[in-house]
């Protein structure tokens, strides 16, 4: 398969922080029960020696380019301290350039047990945060295994307020178990009614490995979950949320500029125990995966080597377009044609027969500027994205 040379994309940063209070039975993350006598100080250490792995080994590739974004995932972020998250993000830019206006989140659970003073993560420079709230109905977050509460939310969101964010995202469910039609509205109003910049509108599905695969719950059957969406997109749009991809939601120019990344096949390193990474090198026209090892004592034990490394693989040629249309066909208004190119290395008659079968089947729609999932193509969008496997 011909090639040419690549452009380097935006460049970000992702920190994963394994722990949380309590594991979910829905959450099939790299999580894990947090222990007594968190090992805070040595996790910050390890981050920062996996890091300098990841610019050692890339370093060509790596060089002069800005971070346009941080994302602290997990696990739950929020149980580090701030002291410990200003660490991370210090060490972090000693070691590469941050654009002036880097986006850095931190993802944090709203039971009030869990997170440090939000003026602290402030100061520490965190500026966006992204709240674990799944549903504000209290028997239905019980379900959900969560430990917080309705009220528990609302405490958190005006406490951020008070420490002077008004750029957050609050993360829901729909389809819960035993859940109505009502019930996934009133979950959003109940969101829109706390003015976030961002919702994130995830339907709940049974993931292998979790504690719901091995013992399902009652969940809505598909008619009644795509009713749900599309009611639910509709409120969401009323209040003046775009729905500029699939589960995502913003107030105009508040879109997630870290996720944005992701879904245009943009540059990532992924630092923590478990995290994924993919960078692409103008100067070879490869682009590469990198993930660490997933266990977090086996990472505390061999961040900074080799040993560290879970794996790290040249991503096959053939296989490019299933990794570009995984992603970007979740954006609403698709993307251009140039940045298939661009961001591959390969020609756009590459994609031509799987995007000809698409547009016969009505699931794309394209012009000469950009590629478009249409109505129908989203709602089939597993099926849609396999056209283009090799």
């Amino acid at each position: 398969m011909a090639r040419h040379a690549v452009n380097a994309p935006p460049l970000a940063l992702y920190v994963h922080i394994p722990w949380c209070v309590r594991k979910c039975p829905y959450c099939d993350f790299n999580s894990h029960t947090a222990p007594e006598g968190l090992p805070e100080n040595d996790y910050v250490a390890a981050v920062l020696a996996d890091l300098d792995q990841d610019l050692r080994d890339y370093a060509p590739a790596l060089d002069g380019r800005p971070v346009i974004s941080v994302f602290f995932g997990g696990g739950t972020p929020s149980l580090f301290s701030a002291a410990a998250i200003a660490a991370i993000l210090d060490g972090a830019r000693t070691r590469l350039p941050f654009a002036p206006a880097a986006e850095i989140t931190l993802e944090t659970n709203p039971g009030t047990v869990e997170h440090g003073r939000f003026e602290d993560y402030r100061r520490a420079g965190v500026d966006r945060l992204s709240f674990g709230v799944q549903s504000f109905d209290d028997d239905k977050l019980k379900r959900l295994g969560r430990i917080h509460s309705a009220s528990e939310v609302r405490e958190a969101i005006r406490l951020a307020r008070g420490a002077g964010y008004d750029n957050f995202n609050l993360d829901l469910m729909y389809a819960l178990p035993q859940q109505d039609l009502a019930g996934a509205l009133a979950d959003v109003d109940a969101a829109i009614s706390l003015a976030p910049s961002h919702i994130s509108h995830y339907q709940l599905t049974l993931e292998p490995n979790t504690a719901f695969a091995r013992t399902p719950p009652p969940l809505p059957d598909d008619d009644l979950a795509w009713d749900m969406q599309e009611a639910c997109q509709q409120r969401l749009a009323d209040a003046g949320f775009a729905h500029y991809e699939t589960s995502a939601y913003a107030r105009d120019g508040l879109r997630s500029v870290h996720n944005v990344n992701y879904w245009e096949f943009g540059d990532y390193l992924g630092i923590g125990a478990g995290a994924h990474g993919k960078l692409s090198d103008a100067a070879t026209g490869s682009v590469r995966r990198r993930w660490k090892v997933r266990a977090p004592r086996a990472f505390l034990a061999h961040a900074g080597s080799p040993r560290g490394i879970g794996a790290d693989e040249a991503i096959a040629a053939e296989q490019l377009p299933f990794e570009f249309m995984l992603n970007a066909l979740r954006l609403e208004h698709g993307v251009a044609r140039a940045l298939f190119a661009e961001r591959t290395g390969l020609a756009d008659a590459q994609i031509a027969a799987a995007l000809a079968d698409g547009e016969r089947r009505g699931w794309f729609a394209r012009d000469d500027a950009r590629i478009v999932a249409t109505d129908l193509g989203r709602r089939f969008l597993n099926d849609a994205i396999t056209l283009f496997l090799p």
